[in-house]
């Protein structure tokens, strides 16, 4: 599980003495209990590492967000520290499905759906995430997607 991972690299930045990779790793911890506390009383909560993965990937693109913004305000430095953030957090992420991939897949469930337009894009994109939830940003999910049905 991702959730052992993440302690586990938490133990070892401790004793390394990494005060950036643990106060990072601190970071996720955080976002994880605060997700945690927002879904007690969940009639179907995801599956564990669904949800981390998800919070992992939101803290990522806020953090990409945040770099672009320091560095159009001259700020590089802080921009610096949320890249090592972001350099830290991706290591718990798994592999992330490649442009090749992503089409691929898309195809696959297009044909299986017989979506031929982009009315049918939800179906689409709730099969996608069902299948393939921690391994594609969604933002770009969707662009390929409405790209193939708007062929």
């Amino acid at each position: 599980m991702i959730r052992d991972d993440i302690k586990q690299a938490l133990v070892g930045a401790m004793k390394a003495g990494d005060t950036a990779k643990r106060d990072a790793i601190r970071l996720i911890q955080a976002a994880l209990k605060n997700r945690d506390i927002e879904l007690r009383g969940s009639a179907n909560p995801p599956e564990d590492d669904v949800l981390v993965t998800e919070v992992l990937q939101k803290m990522v693109k806020q953090r990409r967000e945040s770099i672009a913004m320091y560095e159009q305000g001259g700020r590089k430095e802080l921009a610096e520290a949320e890249a090592a953030e972001v350099a830290v957090i991706e290591t718990f992420l798994p592999r992330q499905l490649d442009d090749a991939e992503l089409a691929a897949a898309v195809d696959a469930i297009v044909g299986e759906t017989g979506a031929e337009s982009v009315k049918d894009m939800g179906r689409v994109m709730a099969l996608l995430r069902e299948r393939h939830a921690g391994e594609v940003d969604m933002g770009k999910a969707s662009g390929a997607v409405k790209a193939r049905l708007s062929a």
